[in-house]
C-alpha cells in the first residue's frame, strides 16, 4: 500500500472577483521509503500541493475536491488539532528558509527537545541525548556545546541542517522538503541534498522534494511528477522523464539544461510563460505555449496516458497510443 496517496485533490481560492482554482485534479503516490521530485516553474502549484499534505494551506484557500490518504487514512478533513498531531510526528516538514522554522528566541537544543518529547515518550536527558545525536548526525560539528546556541549563531547552511534535524525529530515516515536547497550557496546545496538521502535512507522515511531544479531532482529522486498551471503534465521514473520526456512541456523543461558534453551555442527557451489562474485558457494549458499544438488541445483537456515508462497528460501520446 502506499505511504501518501493524493486523488483528484483541487485547491481553491476564494476572491472578490470569483474563485482561483490553484490545484486542478492532482493524483500521485508516494511509497514507504521512496522519494518523489515535484518540479516545474514558479505558480505551477508545487508549494501548494505540500502545504495542502501537510495541512497549512494559507486562508483562504482550501481543499475543494478529492482527496488525501496517509497509511489509508484519509487526512485532509480532519481537524487543527488532529492534523498537528500527525505534523511532526508522522509526517515532517523541511521549508526553503531556515529562519521561518526556527524560533530566535530559543536555542537550538529548547527548540529540538520540545519537540521531540511533544511526540515522544522521552525524559528531558533522553531527549536532549536525541537532539545532540540528531545534530551529530545531520553533521554539525562540536554539536554538544552548539545545542545551547540560537539560531542567529549558524550560518544559513548550519541553520538548514538544524531544520532537517528538527523534521527527523520524531521519526516520521514522510518528509514534504520545499525547497530545502533555494536559499543556499550550490556548494552547501549539494551536501544538504545528499545529506536528506542518506538520512531518509537511514531513518527509513519516504521524501517529497518540492524544487524548481531538475539538477536537484536528478541526483535524489526516484520518480518526478512535473506540475504545470496546477495540473500533473508528466509524471514517471526520474531516468525516463530526463532522457525519454514524452510531454512537449518536459521536453522544454529538459531542453534549457546546459549538458556537459555537448557543444551548443543556444539552448533551447519555451515561449511565453505561465498562465495567471484566472487567465488558464480553455483545453491543456500549455496550449498557447506548445510547438506541437493541435486543434484537439485548445478545446479538451488531456488526462495523464501511458507513455512508455512514464504518463504524459498530453493528446499526442494518445494519438501514438
Amino acid at each position: 500500500m502506499p505511504l501518501l496517496e493524493v486523488n483528484n485533490l483541487r485547491v481553491e481560492f476564494p476572491t472578490r472577483h470569483g474563485t482561483l482554482l490553484a490545484l486542478d485534479d492532482i493524483s500521485f503516490s508516494i511509497e514507504p521509503g521512496e522519494i518523489l521530485g515535484v518540479v516545474g516553474e514558479s505558480g505551477a502549484g508545487k508549494s501548494l500541493t505540500g502545504a495542502a499534505i501537510i495541512g497549512l494551506l494559507e486562508p483562504p484557500g482550501r481543499v475543494a475536491g478529492g482527496e488525501i490518504r496517509f497509511e489509508g487514512q484519509r487526512i485532509d478533513n480532519l481537524s487543527r488539532e488532529q492534523m498537528r498531531s500527525i505534523r511532526g510526528r508522522k509526517i515532517g516538514a523541511i521549508f526553503q528558509d531556515p529562519l521561518t522554522s526556527l524560533n530566535p528566541l530559543y536555542t537550538i537544543g529548547r527548540q529540538l527537545i520540545e519537540t521531540i518529547r511533544t511526540h515522544l515518550p522521552m525524559s528531558e536527558e533522553e531527549a536532549r541525548q536525541r537532539a545532540i545525536k540528531l545534530l551529530q548526525e545531520t553533521g554539525i560539528p562540536a554539536a554538544e556545546e552548539r545545542i545551547e546556541q540560537y539560531p542567529h549563531q549558524f550560518s544559513g547552511g548550519m541553520r538548514q541542517r538544524v531544520v532537517i534535524a528538527l523534521a527527523l525529530a520524531a521519526e516520521p515516515k514522510l518528509i514534504v522538503a520545499d525547497e530545502p536547497t533555494t536559499a543556499l550557496d550550490v556548494s552547501i546545496q549539494a551536501q544538504i541534498i545528499s545529506l536528506l538521502k542518506r538520512l531518509c535512507k537511514d531513518h527509513g522515511a519516504a521524501v517529497m522534494l518540492v524544487t524548481h531544479d531538475m539538477g536537484v531532482i536528478a541526483e535524489t529522486c526516484d520518480r518526478v511528477a512535473v506540475l504545470y498551471a496546477g495540473r500533473v503534465a508528466e509524471i514517471g521514473p526520474v531516468q525516463d522523464v530526463i532522457h525519454r520526456p514524452s510531454h512537449p512541456y518536459t521536453q522544454g523543461l529538459m531542453g534549457s539544461i546546459p549538458a556537459m558534453g555537448e557543444d551548443r551555442e543556444r539552448l533551447l527557451q519555451i515561449d511565453g510563460s505561465m498562465p495567471r489562474l484566472n487567465k488558464i485558457p480553455n483545453g491543456c494549458a500549455f496550449n498557447p505555449r506548445c510547438p506541437n499544438v493541435m486543434d484537439r488541445c485548445r478545446v479538451d483537456r488531456p488526462d495523464l496516458m501511458d507513455a512508455g515508462p512514464t504518463r504524459a497528460a498530453c493528446w499526442l501520446v494518445g494519438a501514438k497510443a
